[in-house]
């Protein structure tokens, strides 16, 4: 049975975007509440006098991304935001926040859809990494005339394409795209480079702040690896989700953060055992990778700062980078869980979300430890699987091949992956008590109408609608009369391993029609689920850290 695609639960916030009326200040004021306002925890007490004194540089480094990621969502988010800070009429000062938490007139959790008038009914779909009346036919065709060194420019993370005086397409690096800001933040850094006493961070300050300048940002991205500080500093252009149009395309960043030892310490053992578990993915042997990048280091840290693309709409609770296949083919991946914000998350909204779609029995088994665990899993299962690949002849990336749907199907693989590491590591040793299966699933349920309302216009929230209906099918997710969801344990193992299978194999193969179906006949809101989606109205959708620097 067919079930229709919702883009979203139907909020009243939404209705009004879906008919293009702009939302007046109270409907305004509704939708920024959906973020709840949160103080987060860090301290800075273990810090060094020389990173006491490189901090305020690196935040002003950070808030340097903000302005470069506006220019990389849409060319007018500048003005836009300067008439809005000059209208101080109740509508002006509504929609200055709902822009500041969007970092643009497109709302993260409406489908993208505006709620200022004046600009385009939605997110153009290249964002501005490429002109907005280009056709993916048109740049597909110009890069097939390419000779190679250019085409990898043009599909490369850092350029950006644009017209030249007779409309053809061309190819401009970030560092001329972005010169001004990126001369301001590479100075910055440099400056904080000089206050602080680990070598390590001043490594890394230093090669990123060439890299701003020369666009090749290969030497910071491996520093960046080997970045082992008190002071922990991710800057720079990262994620590929923005670029709807072919995924290729990296947006800035930051993230400043103070490690937390304790539990860095407790996680190692995780990284040590990864080759175990590549060699015991249920795949086709021929696509497990037998030899991981030599590192694979874990970093728990508290969030003191976020910027840029790492904070707007849903914030960000962990991430794997860097995203360039040459370093995690050569060096492995980092892993850095945010864990003060999903403290935030867990207690604002996942909490009081279990309370309306888990029976009272189930809510006992709602467990931070397993939200945190499987959160850590997600993202060590970005950094294992099919990475480098061949279709037919040709050596190339799940992500070339898959494209833009690249985003959902491997956040969909990273959840199933997590899952399957988790579970396999229970049967083979790693200390859990006897309600941990329990507890790690029924954590995982809840969480997932916690990321289905994202919205289906987000990876993440696309790619969790996915897994929870093939779960569902299977019969591992059952929605009782009352409308409350459980978990089958007798099925949920064997399902999650299949799920593992279908989505790993889709990426080594590069599977573009494969996983376009999946996620067509999948990624759906079906009316069991919209109707617990309903009953969470009033529960926020995420946070909205309130920074005290």
């Amino acid at each position: 049975m067919r079930y229709p695609s919702l883009i979203l639960a139907l909020t009243p916030a939404l209705a009004l975007l879906a008919a293009a009326v702009m939302p007046g200040p109270a409907q305004l004021k509704k939708m920024a509440a959906r973020l709840a306002p949160v103080t987060l925890k860090y301290d800075l007490s273990g810090l060094s006098d020389g990173d006491r004194q490189a901090l305020p540089k690196l935040l002003d480094a950070a808030r340097v991304m903000d302005s470069i990621f506006m220019d990389q969502l849409w060319s007018g988010n500048r003005a836009l935001l300067e008439n809005l800070r000059q209208d101080s009429a109740p509508l002006g000062q509504e929609r200055l926040r709902c822009f500041l938490l969007n970092r643009g007139p497109w709302s993260d959790l409406d489908a993208h859809a505006a709620f200022i008038p004046g600009v385009p009914e939605h997110t153009p779909p290249g964002a501005a990494f490429y002109p907005e009346d280009m056709t993916r036919q048109e740049f597909e065709t110009w890069v097939k005339a390419l000779p190679p060194e250019l085409k990898s420019q043009a599909e490369g993370f850092f350029t950006v394409i644009r017209r030249s005086g007779d409309k053809r397409l061309g190819i401009v690096p970030y560092s001329s795209a972005y010169q001004a800001d990126l001369r301001t933040a590479g100075g910055l850094l440099r400056e904080a480079a000089a206050l602080t006493d680990n070598p390590s961070l001043r490594a890394y300050l230093m090669l990123r702040a060439d890299a701003f300048r020369s666009n090749v940002y290969y030497a910071s991205d491996m520093a960046w690896m080997d970045l082992d500080a008190p002071l922990d500093v991710t800057i720079g252009p990262y994620e590929t989700y923005n670029d709807e149009l072919f995924g290729y395309k990296a947006a800035f960043e930051a993230y400043i953060a103070i490690r937390d030892d304790r539990e860095t310490a407790r996680l190692k053992s995780f990284a040590g055992r990864l080759q175990e578990v590549e060699n015991n993915l249920p795949i086709d042997p021929r696509y497990r990778n037998p030899k991981l990048g030599a590192a694979a280091p874990i970093r728990v840290v508290n969030e003191v700062l976020a910027a840029g693309d790492g904070a707007h709409g849903v914030r960000t609770a962990a991430f794997n980078l860097p995203n360039d296949e040459r370093v995690v083919h050569e060096k492995g991946s980092r892993r850095v869980l945010l864990k003060n914000v999903q403290e935030a998350k867990f207690r604002s909204a996942l909490v009081p979300i279990a309370g309306r779609v888990l029976p009272k029995s189930a809510l006992g088994d709602l467990s931070f430890d397993y939200f945190f665990m499987h959160i850590l899993a997600h993202e060590l299962s970005h950094g294992i699987g099919p990475q480098q690949i061949r279709v037919g002849n040709r050596a190339t990336t799940p992500r070339q091949e898959i494209k833009e749907l690249y985003g959902a199907i491997e956040e969909a693989k990273a959840d199933a992956t997590g899952l399957f590491m988790l579970q396999y590591l229970f049967d083979h040793g790693l200390p859990h008590g006897p309600a941990a299966e329990r507890e790690l699933y029924t954590t995982y349920l809840a969480g997932a109408f916690r990321s289905v309302r994202f919205g289906l216009t987000d990876a993440h929230g696309k790619g969790m609608a996915m897994q929870f209906n093939y779960l569902t099918d299977r019969g591992a997710f059952l929605a009782g009369p009352d409308g409350a969801f459980t978990v089958d344990l007798t099925k949920v193992k064997a399902a999650v391993r299949d799920l593992t299978r279908d989505l790993l194999t889709l990426e080594a193969t590069g599977d573009y029609a494969g996983a376009r179906k999946m996620l067509h006949d999948l990624g759906v809101i079906r009316p069991p689920m919209q109707a617990a989606i309903d009953r969470l109205q009033d529960i926020p959708v995420d946070i909205d850290p309130v920074n005290e620097h």
